[in-house]
């Protein structure tokens, strides 16, 4: 029970989440830890049963729809890493508790903001019962610096609108960090009412 812990490993796209996953992982591995990776079968951005990061490293992961799976899945596991946490359902927070209540050592990444800059899925809750969180920041893609916190959603080149799905699975073609000052949230609906407003207002003053 002494081994039991939850790291939580989070930013924004393109920060190393997975790459990060990955080393400690294998430093697992190394260390000849019974190990397990786990993934939400929503993301298919991998095309297989692994899990990949952007500068290629990889590891086969068993992919998993529903998050009380998991833990008929681990068995004598002695390291559980499970990626993308923010698509998984919110069983996820009690299922992690039972992993370390178990002795387990789980470590896991996920966005903690979706593209509008809300708290994504089952995070905020992941975040408090974690005995260590690491945010990585990642290069704005805009304006170069160091320091993006935010998942720019792009559709045909362009900030997607506010209204648009939550879940959308891609990569570099329709995501990409950005820095607060660079982040861009159009809402095309609130415009619209705005704008119809100011029309309105404009009439009765004649």
């Amino acid at each position: 029970m002494d081994n039991y812990c939850f790291e939580l490993i989070t930013g924004p796209m393109s920060c190393g989440k997975t790459e990060e996953l990955l080393r400690r992982v294998r430093r697992c591995i190394i260390a000849k830890k019974k190990v397990i990776v786990i993934s939400p079968d929503v993301d298919t951005r991998a095309g297989g049963d692994y899990i990949e990061s952007r500068n290629g490293l990889w590891l086969e992961a068993v992919k998993v729809k529903h998050a009380v799976q998991i833990l008929s899945i681990v068995k004598d596991a002695q390291i559980v890493a499970i990626d993308e946490l923010q698509f998984f359902d919110k069983n996820i927070v009690p299922v992690i508790t039972k992993l370390m209540n178990d002795g387990k050592k789980v470590i896991g990444t996920g966005l903690e903001l979706d593209f509008k800059a809300e708290p994504f899925g089952s995070m905020p809750e992941l975040m408090c019962i974690a005995t260590q969180v690491d945010k990585l920041h990642a290069v704005c893609m805009k304006c170069g610096c160091e320091n993006a916190t935010r998942t720019q959603r792009l559709i045909d080149g362009k900030p997607a609108d506010k209204s648009s799905p939550l879940i959308m699975i891609g990569g570099d073609e329709t995501y990409e960090a950005r820095c607060i000052k660079c982040y861009e949230l159009p809402d095309v609906k609130h415009k619209a009412k705005f704008m119809g407003l100011k029309l309105l207002q404009f009439n009765n003053s004649k």
